[in-house]
């Protein structure tokens, strides 16, 4: 099998916060500081990798907000996400706290 792709840090933290419980794009973008325009990119880039999945909200919106796409990182995203924390020592420090489950 082939050695697990290398990543941008960038591509690193988006993997590491949705890992750690923040799965939609704006939940990402507020825990990471980044802008729409690195984190809604690099995002389809992770998918499109297969490092990450994404599956539409269900339902009715009962907020009456748009519906929110939830990712979740993959077996392979997680392989590329242990290899970038060794390549990146101090991602470690720009982790998020995990975030409650049911949030």
């Amino acid at each position: 099998m082939d050695a697990p792709a290398k990543i941008s840090h960038t591509s690193a933290l988006i993997l590491q916060t949705i890992s750690q419980g923040y799965r939609y794009g704006f939940d990402i973008m507020d825990v990471t500081g980044l802008p729409s325009g690195t984190v809604y990119p690099a995002l389809r880039r992770l998918e499109r990798d297969g490092l990450l999945q994404s599956k539409w909200e269900a339902g009715l919106l009962a907020q009456e907000r748009p519906a929110r796409k939830y990712y979740r990182v993959t077996r392979l995203g997680n392989e590329v996400l242990a290899n970038a924390l060794k390549r990146y020592p101090l991602l470690e420090r720009l982790a998020p706290e995990v975030k409650a489950k049911g949030q």
